[in-house]
């Protein structure tokens, strides 16, 4: 496969880094609101195999929320850390430390024998069985396609800036490049970006309270509004053929923890995302995202 990040070459850096100033607020002994800048290092590796197992599957957890006990992640994360030149990590404190971001992207069709991609596929069509609008995904999940369909996962720690997703998606570009220039199995016909969304609903919690409640306009319908986890999502799904947001399996079930009960009960209600962009269209979308959230090449 192709150079990259930890590239052989004097033009290869070892790793690329982006300075991001985050804002903070502070309180003098005054009462006054002040804010001052906060400067982070950001680091971008190639996965280590050697460093980044727990971190990439706590990453993945997170990505599948409470459904991730569907799935063997360790398997999963073992096939991201088998192809270490294509996909990133971001970090903070050197390629010997835990990641806070990642994105990677593995050949469905080329993975299909493998249980975890088994897994992950069956999960997807049952989520998308009474959908019609995703039929064309049903179609290149089938046993019979010949697609080649490329799995983008990609998860980060909630307090990260959006900047560092654009240099994510284009170096994953790159090495996708690189990957088919070597011969090798990344010449996607279709990107398949699994995500999540949340939409609002009603609190449980005010359903409790004695209080009274404000009453709805008779005859007035309350459109529900999509919100992401990731910002990029809302770009990215202009740019899909198909996208549908999906229930998750085990809300409400017993072992679910608290926090996720407590989610639902403040009225919010996550869901998982799936966007399809044609592998034609995939330069376009990677471009139309960095125009959107900045942050470097």
């Amino acid at each position: 496969m192709g150079k990259r990040k930890s590239g052989a070459d004097d033009k290869a850096p070892t790793k690329d880094k982006m300075e991001i100033d985050s804002e903070e607020n502070s309180s003098s002994d005054d009462d006054d609101d002040t804010t001052s800048l906060l400067n982070v290092d950001f680091e971008w590796f190639d996965p280590q195999p050697t460093t980044d197992f727990h971190g990439l599957k706590m990453l993945l957890r997170q990505l599948f929320d409470v459904d991730n006990q569907l799935f063997d992640l360790s398997e999963l994360t073992e096939l991201i850390l088998a192809q270490p030149l294509l996909g990133s990590t971001v970090k903070c404190e050197g390629e010997e430390s835990d990641p806070y971001a990642f994105l990677t992207v593995l050949n469905m069709h080329q993975h299909r024998e493998k249980a975890v991609m088994k897994q992950l596929t069956e999960y997807l069509l049952s989520k998308t069985s009474n959908q019609e609008s995703v039929r064309v995904l049903r179609e290149l999940l089938s046993p019979a396609s010949k697609a080649q369909v490329g799995l983008i996962l990609t998860e980060r720690f909630i307090n990260m800036p959006s900047e560092i997703v654009p240099p994510m998606y284009g170096m994953i570009l790159e090495e996708i490049s690189w990957a088919v220039q070597d011969k090798e199995p990344y010449e996607f016909t279709h990107y398949l970006i699994i995500s999540k969304t949340y939409t609002e609903v009603a609190s449980k919690l005010d359903a409790e309270d004695d209080r009274p409640q404000k009453k709805k306009k008779s005859g007035s319908a309350q459109a529900t509004e999509t919100f992401y986890f990731h910002p990029e999502d809302e770009v990215l799904q202009r740019q899909a053929i198909a996208h549908c947001s999906y229930d998750y399996t085990k809300v409400g079930e017993e072992g679910t923890s608290d926090a996720k009960r407590a989610f639902q009960e403040l009225g919010v209600r996550p869901q998982g995302q799936l966007i399809l962009i044609e592998g034609k269209k995939f330069e376009g979308s990677v471009k139309a995202v960095k125009e959107y959230l900045g942050g470097g090449s």
